[in-house]
């Protein structure tokens, strides 16, 4: 599904005035989807400040951001063998996978009522995408986020099943380099646990730098309805 643009948001979303190291930069506007897509593209997204992500709404820009770039993804061979018995989809169960990512018995819960609806609806216009992992018929992992040309705004995974999530990234990897375009994937803050899979840390000088050239770009094929190393029709 190509995205459908939602109306213009009125409230201003910018890193202007961020100090080096602050991660929140600002507090309040709302969750529509245009001012969603608007924070995105400046740098922003947003998190509940009060108990497990409840209002009022946080803007974070995080000094220094996690990415994962190209060539950086690392999976250790035990992994690569476990993920073989698992299998992927990509948009099959959006629903399902934020409610996975949002289940309250996560420790570090934040994924609200209200920030699962915003997301829900930018998945209905084309802008939110997920990647799941299966055991047979059973859901066991997955990740959802936001693509905005080559920028892949990671916003939550889950596993119920070992290396199901290290399965998710790996395909979600792989959808962004079907094409061979430069891509980049944020994952907001590196943990130990995405180092160890190639996650590396920039300031948010060098972030804004790479986000403006990756967000010109276009999406990649699968999400711009052309198969993997297919092409429109002269027709489309």
């Amino acid at each position: 599904m190509v995205p459908q643009e939602p109306p213009s948001t009125p409230w201003e979303l910018t890193t202007d005035g961020a100090l080096p190291g602050e991660d929140l930069v600002g507090i309040g506007a709302d969750l529509e989807p245009g001012t969603i897509l608007a924070a995105y593209r400046s740098g922003l997204f947003p998190m509940g400040l009060g108990d497990g992500g409840a209002p009022p709404i946080g803007w974070w820009s995080p000094d220094p951001r996690g990415v994962l770039l190209p060539g950086d993804l690392h999976l250790s061979r035990s992994a690569r063998r476990s993920t073989r018995a698992l299998r992927t989809t990509v948009d099959q169960a959006f629903a399902a996978v934020v409610e996975g990512c949002a289940d309250p018995g996560r420790d570090g819960g934040w994924i609200t009522r209200e920030i699962a609806d915003a997301y829900l609806a930018l998945h209905e216009l084309g802008w939110a995408h997920s990647v799941e992992v299966w055991r047979e018929d059973e859901l066991v992992g997955g990740v959802y986020g936001l693509a905005v040309g080559r920028l892949f705004a990671g916003e939550s995974m889950f596993h119920r099943a070992p290396d199901a999530s290290k399965a998710a990234l790996a395909e979600l990897v792989s959808v962004l380099s079907e094409d061979g375009e430069p891509w980049l994937l944020d994952v907001q803050w590196q943990t130990p646990h995405l180092r160890s899979l190639g996650v590396r840390t920039v300031g948010r000088v060098g972030y804004l730098r790479l986000l403006r050239e990756r967000v010109a770009q276009d999406l990649p094929s699968r999400w711009r309805g052309i198969p993997p190393g297919g092409r429109t029709s002269p027709d489309a």
